[in-house]
């Protein structure tokens, strides 16, 4: 497994998966920690994201799951690590960020890693620390009403320093402007001076794309779902670390041992296949055979979409909700199906993607 995320809510999960499935990565999302890997090992999957709800819990709490996420990842074989949080930094002088950033760290043997919450395509952008919400300041946008996390401070420099223990500094865009080997040479100058976060500016996707490159060799990385755009475009240019098509990929036993590395080795994923039921577009299919699966399992509602029990996109357990919806103009139903789902299914819940 090339890419083991945690996010601190369940949409902010989503996002992230929905960014690297967009750039090729194929990712499979899990809501909660599961009990068990070995089928997200088995899936072909080059990143695995998992959702948490950790964002306004209190702060021993959420490092807690977050170090449970992280031990869960290590155990199917992770080889890099992605902390993501909100666009709009959400937390409070106590955390979350901070503490969660810093314990996972801490696990990892860390002394630096950076801190990148831009989002150029939402219009959330940093500059000389300032994370802006289109063209507002932080603390001038509707976050500083927050009823959960009310946002006083635009400048994200501080808010880690008020987070946490350790140095925070800045790479601003006149560096990063200048491209990734430049970026690499701030990070051990800052690195040197015993500063432990790195606040990165951003202002579009090229900035993002140099941070990424330069991001590489960093084990842990935290940022809101824009930094996927770089990272996953590095990942794309190194081809002999994505999926090499292998059809039987060895269960790790757990720890960094080379069981655990052998998950290089993975099975290719089915590129796509047209709905059968329906005139809608192809659809991704998960890592089970094709030939194996019923005809309703081979409907699968996919690129970008949850899929657990309900993987139909044309049909809906009840006749009035599919009524209902085509009369509004909506598709019959979405991939979630009608029924409530349990929260063992929720955490079975997948996010897939076609590399093609």
């Amino acid at each position: 497994m090339l890419l083991g995320c945690i996010a601190d809510d369940f949409t902010g999960g989503t996002d992230l998966a929905s960014a690297l499935v967009a750039r090729g990565i194929r990712t499979v999302q899990v809501i909660g920690v599961p009990e068990a890997g070995e089928e997200v090992v088995r899936s072909g999957a080059e990143a695995v994201v998992v959702a948490l709800k950790t964002r306004t819990a209190p702060v021993a709490d959420a490092v807690e799951q977050s170090l449970t996420a992280l031990r869960w990842l290590r155990e199917i074989g992770c080889e890099h690590y992605y902390f993501k949080y909100c666009s709009t930094f959400d937390s409070t002088p106590a955390g979350n960020i901070g503490p969660v950033a810093e314990a996972l760290m801490d696990a990892l043997g860390m002394d630096f890693t950076v801190v990148c919450p831009a989002l150029p395509a939402n219009g959330r952008t940093v500059r000389d620390g300032r994370l802006f919400v289109g063209d507002v300041p932080l603390d001038e946008s509707p976050m500083r009403q927050h009823p959960l996390t009310p946002m006083d401070d635009a400048n994200v420099v501080r808010l880690m320093r008020r987070q946490t223990h350790s140095r925070v500094g800045l790479v601003g865009h006149g560096t990063v402007g200048r491209g990734p080997e430049r970026i690499r040479a701030e990070f051990d100058a800052l690195r040197r001076e015993g500063i432990r976060f790195a606040v990165v500016d951003a202002t579009d996707d090229n900035d993002l794309l140099a941070i990424g490159r330069a991001c590489a060799d960093l084990p842990l990385v935290t940022a809101s779902a824009g930094l996927a755009v770089g990272l996953a475009e590095t990942f794309r240019a190194q081809p002999h670390r994505l999926t090499d098509g292998d059809p039987h990929a060895p269960v790790p036993t757990g720890g960094d041992g080379p069981s655990s590395r052998a998950v290089a080795q993975r099975r290719q994923m089915p590129r796509s296949r047209r709905c059968e039921r329906c005139t809608r577009a192809s659809w991704s299919i998960p890592s089970r055979s094709s030939e194996a699966r019923t005809s309703s399992q081979r409907h699968y509602a996919g690129r970008g979409h949850f899929w657990g029990r309900a993987r139909f996109c044309c049909t809906r357990r009840s006749r009035r909700g599919t009524s209902r919806r085509r009369s509004r103009g909506f598709p019959a139903t979405s991939p979630h199906g009608s029924r409530t789902r349990s929260p063992r299914s929720l955490a079975a819940s997948s996010i897939w993607g076609s590399a093609g």
